[in-house]
């Protein structure tokens, strides 16, 4: 493997981490994983071949054992052990949340395709080859992610556009 084009990747590779992760330590972290794995399975990639789509479906991979690691030892930890340290965070239902914390929200497969699609502008077929499922799936997937984040965005914002009677304007369909 050529190491410049590995190298080239890594902007991508970074930004798809931190919108997964939403933090910078850990995108760091699986960043560096991702390319662990890519120097030590590089003989599967196959030369001439779409480079970027094999790393990001290493790091979707690895991001998604990371997750279900983490829940399995979420799940050994006691509750009771905690409750000191558990506390709601101050909470002002006047303040927007941030497109971050927001994606945040999303589920995690929701999230994947919605970065994937319009963060790193891949297609549909890129996507659903990245996260191996069907490009119908991408496109569920998205438009729920859409759908969701819009609503996360909006909430706790009086609708625009409201005419006097309260009601919301009407739809429009939009090709």
């Amino acid at each position: 493997m050529n190491r410049s084009l590995l190298v080239d990747q890594l902007p991508g590779l970074r930004r798809y981490a931190r919108a997964l992760t939403g933090n910078s330590w850990a995108a760091d972290d699986l960043v560096q994983d991702t390319l662990e794995r890519a120097c030590t399975k590089w003989q599967l990639w196959v030369a001439g071949t779409d480079l970027r789509a094999w790393l990001f479906t290493l790091m979707h991979n690895l991001y998604m054992s990371q997750r279900r690691a983490a829940r399995v030892a979420m799940n050994s930890v006691s509750i009771d052990e905690l409750e000191s340290e558990l506390q709601a965070p101050a909470s002002n239902s006047d303040d927007p949340l941030d497109i971050s914390r927001c994606l945040q929200r999303l589920p995690a497969d929701q999230r994947a395709v919605l970065l994937l699609v319009v963060l790193e502008d891949m297609s549909y077929k890129e996507a659903a080859k990245v996260l191996a499922i069907p490009i119908g799936t991408v496109m569920s997937r998205l438009s729920r992610a859409r759908s969701r984040l819009r609503e996360l965005m909006e909430s706790g914002r009086p609708a625009p556009s409201e005419s006097a009677t309260g009601q919301p304007p009407a739809l429009r369909r939009m090709k």
